[in-house]
């Protein structure tokens, strides 16, 4: 028995006629009484009371005939659902992102995007470090992500870089630098404690950090490790120390912290948009597509 079969007899069921439902399906009236015939064969009863005019349903014609609809109607909805999951317009999208880039708003705006333009499928964000979205990749479980690698870090990896995020000092609004106005040298920061995030959830920004530092003049005194850049801020806002975070954390508004622009040669965070080289399901591309044009739109960074 075979799907074509259930369309002949539900044809036959609706027209209560051979020769209009032959008429309808586009076939010879003798090759779908044929076909009618074989599937009552292979049911083992009668489906079709013949009549002088047109056919009748027997009991257990009705019943079949219900089952039929129920059964090629399950099959319409399974090859449309497949055909949207092809399409990306349902499914599933893991998206990743640092701590720090689920307060840019080009991260935030291009998520945002995507769920109003494909409201059936299923977000799952991941806010990890870069070196945990890195394993995520590597293990598959994660689609796409907004991260900070290093160089040669996503070589094997589909990425592109963003734009470079200016970087800013955060302090404790207790310290001396915090009540002046305008920009701030680095020079001046030679003495103080920095806290940082550790190089092994992310190195590029740390020595990036490190780098500027050392074109300043000095090696930054590591006070405090915290494991997040939202933890950073929430350190400094205790008064310990200050640290250096992309601009774009100046947007958490924690009591007890300010934030200068550095003067001079400053340190950047690069942003990068990073999937699998070919993903399986169309969804990542979409998505990328999708950053990227806000991207050319906004004109980078």
């Amino acid at each position: 028995m075979e799907l074509r079969h259930l369309r002949y007899f539900v044809a036959v069921a609706d027209d209560l006629s051979i020769t209009r439902a032959a008429e309808r399906l586009n076939i010879a009236q003798p090759a779908l009484s044929h076909q009618i015939k074989s599937l009552e064969t292979e049911v083992g009863t009668a489906l079709l009371q013949r009549l002088s005019r047109g056919v009748a349903l027997t009991e257990p014609g009705r019943a079949f005939a219900d089952d039929a609809r129920a059964v090629l109607a399950a099959v319409d909805a399974a090859k449309s659902r497949a055909l949207r999951i092809a399409s990306g317009d349902v499914g599933q999208i893991r998206i990743g992102f640092t701590s720090s880039a689920s307060f840019h708003p080009l991260v935030t705006g291009a998520i945002r995007d995507y769920r109003r333009a494909y409201p059936d499928v299923q977000v799952e964000l991941l806010e990890e470090t870069t070196a945990s979205l890195l394993a995520a990749f590597r293990a598959g479980r994660v689609d796409v992500a907004f991260m900070r690698p290093g160089e040669g870090e996503v070589d094997d990896l589909w990425a592109r870089h963003l734009f470079d995020e200016p970087m800013v000092v955060a302090l404790p609004t207790t310290h001396r630098l915090a009540a002046e106005a305008g920009p701030v040298g680095l020079a001046a920061l030679s003495h103080e404690g920095f806290i940082v995030y550790p190089r092994r959830n992310g190195w590029a920004l740390y020595d990036g950090i490190m780098a500027a530092c050392a074109a300043a003049g000095f090696s930054p005194r590591i006070a405090q490790n915290a494991p997040q850049l939202a933890s950073v801020v929430n350190l400094v806002a205790t008064g310990i120390a200050l640290a250096i975070v992309p601009r774009s954390m100046a947007r958490l508004a924690t009591e007890g912290v300010r934030y200068r622009e550095i003067r001079g040669p400053a340190p950047v965070a690069p942003m990068t948009l990073v999937r699998q080289p070919a993903p399986e399901m169309p969804h990542p591309r979409i998505f990328t597509d999708l950053v990227l044009a806000r991207v050319r739109g906004e004109g980078g960074e």
